[in-house]
C-alpha cells in the first residue's frame, strides 16, 4: 500500500518504543516486514508516543495508533487499535481519499463513502434534511 499512498501525495512511516536494532532483527525475521521500505522509527526515549498521547504507560511500548497529519501539521484522524485487533489499510487509505476529497470541494464526506461518490453540504442550515 505504500506507494499508493506516496501517489496520494501522503507519506508513511511507523513509530515504536522498539530499538532501531529490533526493528531490524523484525524486519530480517517477519515475512510480513521483509519487503517494507517506509522510514521505521524507533522512539525509545518515548517522547514521540508521549506527545502523541498513545503510550500505553503499563506497558511502556505505544498503543497500536495510526495518525494522519495534514500538511499544515493539524492531527486530522488518529485511529487507536486494541493489541488484538489489526489495521485495516484499505481503511487507511480510504481517509486519506476522503480528507483530500474534504480539502479539494469544500464538502462533508457520507458515511461509508467511496472514492467517486459525492459530498454533502457542511451548510448549518442542512442539520437534520440530510
Amino acid at each position: 500500500m505504500y506507494p499508493y499512498i506516496k501517489a496520494l501525495g501522503a507519506e508513511m512511516m511507523s513509530i515504536s518504543t522498539d530499538s532501531i536494532y529490533s526493528h531490524w532483527v523484525f524486519k530480517e525475521i517477519s515475512p510480513s516486514l521483509k519487503n517494507v521500505i517506509f522510514p521505521m522509527v524507533s522512539d525509545r526515549t518515548q517522547v514521540i508516543s508521549r506527545a502523541y498521547r498513545v503510550l500505553n504507560a503499563a506497558s511502556g511500548a505505544s498503543f497500536r495508533t495510526s495518525v494522519f497529519i495534514d500538511p499544515e501539521g493539524i492531527i486530522r484522524t488518529k485511529l487507536t487499535y486494541p493489541d488484538d485487533v489489526g489495521r485495516n489499510l484499505p481503511e487507511h487509505v480510504r481517509i486519506l481519499q476522503a480528507l483530500q476529497f474534504a480539502k479539494q470541494t469544500g464538502e462533508g464526506v457520507p458515511a461509508n463513502w467511496m472514492p467517486g461518490q459525492p459530498g454533502i453540504s457542511t451548510d448549518p442550515s442542512n442539520i437534520g434534511k440530510i
